[in-house]
């Protein structure tokens, strides 16, 4: 992952709200929310939801998708995963500092190719 990309990444979660909604939508998995719902759960505002929403879509540290009616969206592992990896490859200055060299968030039922088992 290109440093602008880590960057654009990063300064789209140095935002409260975004981060509120970035690990809200981390806990819900694959699966995502619905933006009504993520309003709800955050306690923010449509109008400002859409704003941070649609910073976090630039971003790619979320997705969307509709359904029916409803937009959901979901966290982007792939972006977080590149961004721990980015934040971590210097790591101890370069000995193990832990049993696995690879840091990654595979959600739960989800394997590493992205497909449900």
């Amino acid at each position: 992952m290109e440093t602008k990309n880590i960057t654009s990444a990063l300064s789209a979660l140095a935002q409260e709200s975004r981060l509120s909604i970035f690990k809200l939508l981390v806990q819900a998995g694959p699966e995502g929310l619905p933006a009504g719902k993520i309003a709800e759960m955050t306690n923010i505002a449509p109008s400002s939801l859409s704003f941070h929403l649609k910073e976090l879509l630039h971003a790619d540290m979320v997705s969307a998708h509709q359904e029916g009616r409803f937009v959901i969206y979901a966290a982007n592992f792939d972006t977080m995963n590149a961004v721990i990896r980015y934040l971590t490859e210097n790591c101890c200055g370069g000995h193990p500092c832990a049993p696995t060299n690879e840091v990654c968030c595979t959600p739960n039922n989800v394997n590493n190719s992205g497909e449900t088992p």
